[in-house]
């Protein structure tokens, strides 16, 4: 399993919910989580089959920035 890590502009919970769905259907993400408190407003994505140029695309799709850390 593969932990990715980005730093992201989703930056509250409003946001975090905009992006759900987006995740939720990417298929072989596991987990996920935001991390709204830290101020790069991590985003980490646990996987066995993505790598992180699909996950930040899929983010972008969503309307935010994401960049790998």
């Amino acid at each position: 399993m593969e932990t990715y890590k980005f730093k992201t502009t989703i930056n509250c919970g409003n946001c975090v919910k905009a992006v759900t769905p987006h995740l939720n259907k990417l298929e072989g993400v596991e987990e996920w989580k935001v991390d709204t408190n830290n101020p790069d407003k991590v985003l980490e994505v646990k996987t066995d089959s993505l790598d992180a140029q699909q996950i930040k695309s899929t983010v972008e799709k969503a309307g935010f920035k994401a960049e790998q850390i």
